[in-house]
């Protein structure tokens, strides 16, 4: 059985940083495309940052600010979020791919205070 599960979210003041670890199991996900996702209150769940093959892909409100990584060694994907805004609030999910986002892990709220 696959499963993503997330790690690393909290509360955190603006200005902050916060890292977020995605653990996969079930299958290896070295060809994968993996990902972050984002879903505030009320909105769209938007893909924040990915890697695949050599590309990384980062969306213009976290550029600078956020780093993705992964370690396909030990199927691991990590969100290190740095400079952190009220506006960063959101539930983050990890997902994996090859063509679409096939998997899903359950989410963690990441909340910023002013």
């Amino acid at each position: 059985q696959v499963q993503l599960e997330e790690s690393g979210g909290g509360l955190v003041q603006a200005g902050g940083s916060l890292r977020l670890s995605c653990a996969a199991s079930g299958r290896t996900f070295s060809g994968y495309r993996m990902g972050w996702f984002r879903q505030a209150p009320g909105k769209e769940r938007d893909l924040v940052a990915a890697m695949g093959g050599r590309s990384t892909y980062y969306a213009d409100s976290v550029k600078g600010r956020f780093t993705i990584s992964r370690d396909n060694a030990k199927n691991t994907v990590a969100l290190q979020m740095n400079s952190l805004k009220p506006e960063d609030t959101a539930v983050y999910y990890c997902a994996a791919g090859l063509v679409k986002w096939d998997y899903w892990g359950q989410g963690t709220q990441v909340t910023v205070s002013s």
